[in-house]
């Protein structure tokens, strides 16, 4: 069983950008499908981006599309995501989730996934 820890959280200002890592442990990571998911005061969870395992498919909600880039280390257990421009309505705990079933992204997107972490907190100031 996979556990995942977040990290780079913090409060940063309308345009900045922030970069959050995920540490996986207790698994294969290569064998896990990896996304992002947040929670907003007031909101349902909301996909963020994922990756499948290779890290050759990525998968984005329209609301982060081209200012969020989701990545990931094989070699290093590690997943990330690259926020730039932030707004404030990317406030949120930001999740990390893993996933070994074999289910396309667009499924997780839906569904959710299987693992998440405790997350971490991202303040967008205006």
């Amino acid at each position: 069983q996979v556990q995942l820890v977040e990290s780079g959280g913090g409060l940063v200002q309308t345009g900045g950008s922030l970069r959050l890592s995920c540490a996986a442990s207790g698994g294969t990571f290569s064998s896990y499908a990896m996304g992002w998911f947040r929670l907003a005061p007031g909101k349902e969870r909301e996909f963020v981006a994922a990756i499948s395992r290779s890290g050759a498919i990525t998968k984005y909600a329209d609301s982060v599309k081209g200012r969020f880039t989701i990545s990931r280390d094989n070699a290093k257990n590690t997943v990330h995501l690259q926020m730039n421009s932030l707004k404030p309505e990317d406030t949120a705990v930001y999740y990390c989730a893993a996933d070994s079933r074999t289910y396309s992204l667009d499924y997780y997107v839906r569904i959710g996934m299987g693992y998440w972490g405790k997350g971490t907190l991202v303040t967008v100031s205006s």
